[in-house]
């Protein structure tokens, strides 16, 4: 369908509001997966790094199984699987749960290589003057990690915005599901699609802008 660019701008006015409301459910519920899976990810890493024997293999399970998982899988077992058994979970609130626990696989196994990577002697002598396991992990360990693990959690994050996108098949009204009814209505495929993709690029560099910018806060001088 021919259409030119007033018209674009006008059918965009109209759908101005579906737009930013897509926006924002989209940025709501990537923040929250990343968040969730983030915290989530932190306490796999240390089961995988310092856990005993049957919690290491319960959390190596766990992440293995997840990322061994299509997203798309996780996204329908997370909306039909609690409402089988009695739980009653909005799309919402079942696609946040299913990227927070991808999310958590993926961070789980950066911190775990994070972990792993720090000398063993930070942990000695952390122990030496009579530091506890949260105080070594709050004030040595988490601090010397942060350094390795900014990259791939900005990756990794980035990813789940993208995944985010999956949502609409269960019927969540984010950003690619408001433009895909606009398209519905106005026909206008390519200009939409584009206007969607500059927004999720635009979301993913915001933060890898900030990755960047706390890697620079925690860089030690030289």
């Amino acid at each position: 369908m021919d259409f030119t660019f007033s018209e674009f701008i006008q059918q965009l006015w109209i759908a101005r509001g579906s737009i930013a409301y897509g926006l924002g459910v989209t940025m709501a519920i990537a923040a929250s997966a990343i968040v969730l899976g983030t915290v989530l990810g932190i306490g796999v890493g240390l089961a995988l790094t310092y856990g005993g024997r049957p919690l290491r293999w319960l959390a190596r399970g766990y992440t293995d199984f997840l990322r061994g998982t299509p997203v798309l899988v996780l996204v329908l077992a997370g909306y039909y699987v609690p409402s089988a058994i009695g739980i009653g979970l909005s799309p919402l609130q079942a696609g946040v749960l299913a990227l927070a626990v991808f999310c958590s696989s993926h961070v789980g196994e950066i911190v775990r290589g994070a972990l792993q990577a720090i000398p063993k002697g930070q942990m000695d002598a952390a122990k030496a003057i009579g530091l506890t396991f949260r105080q070594t992990f709050a004030s040595v360990l988490m601090p010397l990690a942060l350094r390795q693990v900014l990259p791939a959690w900005v990756n990794t994050a980035a990813e789940i915005v993208k995944a985010s996108t999956l949502l609409s098949v269960i019927g969540v009204g984010d950003l690619l599901l408001a433009s895909q009814e606009i398209i519905a209505r106005t026909f206008m495929n390519l200009p939409f699609y584009f206007l969607a993709g500059f927004l999720y690029f635009s979301i993913n560099f915001s933060i890898e802008r900030f990755g960047r910018f706390v890697e620079r806060k925690t860089t030690i001088p030289s």
